[in-house]
């Protein structure tokens, strides 16, 4: 083979080591996001005991924490497009800092839903501005690698929080408020590091004439609005999966003696998203241009086997058909987010990702108020199934739909 073909193949397949190392600093906010997102799952029934409330309760804390994380992020994307992601990465990581801080002083469980509202507002920045920095600094042959590693260290972030929940809660003396104002503490250091070490260098964009040769340049809207009806369905099993993952894997019968319960359901559900990081990893490597469609209805059908084993698991197999979700059901997001780079136009990405977040999060907010309130593991779990047959469904019409295009173009 010619060395100059060689090397030229070389550089579509593999990123720079300045444009990894941005991957890697945004990816580090991503995972902090859902350290946040996670920490109220992580204490969730503490919550209900020092408040003496139910699931039902804090159900609606957890819906009520998602709805701002999702309705805002449209607007965050339409900031991030107008004023560029660096500045609102770093008001999403000062913004959560603050709210940790309030609410590790907080003594009312009226006022930790106005706190738990603000943190989501915050929180709803990331994903539009981070997903639009990565998707316009990569090519569309090695975003999906990059994606992968973001998708990664997202799953790393999901995992942490109830890790480091079951470290601090593992002696039985830290309260649940203690455990915000550890979660505060590298949130500040990160948005000082972010501040000095992520250099924003965006790809020239298209010119009308390469446009005509880049599909992804020119927009596909219709298959847009499927793959984000898709997601939306996604978006409310994984919060419903989530916010009580915990309060599930409690009963599995596994709890030694020699750790208090908050502690060791903590660490179970933190190996059941690890399970994630490895889902993440494998998708991040297989996705590939042109086979995103029909690997994203696979991964959305496969969710439907584990879902209903969650629905009728007694004991320790609660805790093995936890991880196999957990394992499969991440897989989603390297896959899903490639395709929203590749129908929206660049100069539209951070409004691309927020209008999905926005669904797809907003949808989602109400999954833990329903899982909170359908009470049985059957009823839970049975339906979570069925709206994974959905996204499934319409994953597929998605691929019908592009191979339409394909024609007519």
């Amino acid at each position: 083979m010619n060395p100059d073909k060689s090397r030229g193949l070389s550089e579509i397949f593999v990123m720079k080591r300045e444009t990894f190392h941005l991957v890697i600093l945004v990816s580090l906010a991503h995972a902090f996001v859902h350290v946040f997102e996670l920490s109220l799952p992580s204490v969730e029934q503490l919550i209900g005991k020092t408040f003496d409330v139910g699931r039902e309760r804090t159900g609606l804390l957890g819906t009520v924490w998602r709805i701002p994380f999702g309705a805002l992020a449209f607007f965050a994307g339409w900031l991030a497009d107008r004023y560029g992601s660096k500045p609102l990465l770093l008001i999403y990581l000062c913004g959560c800092g603050t709210a940790a801080l309030v609410v590790s002083m907080c003594g009312s469980f009226h006022m930790l839903f106005v706190i738990m509202f603000l943190m989501g507002c915050f929180a709803s920045i990331y994903h539009p501005a981070g997903l639009a920095l990565i998707s316009r600094e990569t090519t569309p042959e090695t975003r999906p690698v990059a994606l992968g590693w973001h998708g990664i260290f997202g799953s790393i972030g999901i995992a942490g929080a109830p890790f480091l929940a079951a470290v601090v809660f593992r002696t039985g003396h830290v309260t649940w408020q203690q455990y915000y104002l550890f979660l505060a503490v590298p949130a500040f250091l990160l948005a000082i590091y972010l501040a000095f070490s992520l250099k924003v260098h965006h790809r020239r964009p298209p010119t009308r004439g390469e446009t005509a040769q880049t599909p992804e340049e020119s927009g596909r809207w219709t298959a847009y609005l499927i793959l984000v009806t898709g997601g939306a369905l996604a978006g409310f099993i994984y919060a419903a999966f989530m916010h009580f993952l915990p309060r599930y894997l409690d009963t599995a019968g596994l709890n030694p003696s020699s750790m208090s319960p908050a502690s060791f359901r903590n660490f179970l559900a933190a190996v059941v998203l690890v399970m994630g990081v490895l889902g993440q990893g494998i998708a991040g490597k297989f996705a590939r241009p042109g086979k995103l469609e029909i690997q994203l209805s696979l991964i959305m059908f496969a969710n439907i086997g584990p879902l209903l084993w969650m629905a009728v698991a007694e004991g320790p197999a609660r805790f093995a058909a936890a991880c196999s979700l957990g394992f499969v059901h991440f897989m989603t997001q390297p896959v899903y987010n490639s395709l929203i780079a590749q129908y929206v136009p660049y100069h539209r990405r951070s409004v691309g990702y927020g209008f999905s977040n926005m669904v797809c999060f907003g949808i989602g907010a109400l999954g833990p108020a329903y899982a909170g309130y359908a009470a049985t593991d059957l009823r839970v779990y049975g339906g979570l199934a069925l709206l994974a047959a959905a996204s499934g469904t319409a994953a597929l019409s998605l691929c019908r739909y592009s191979s339409l295009s394909e024609i007519d173009d």
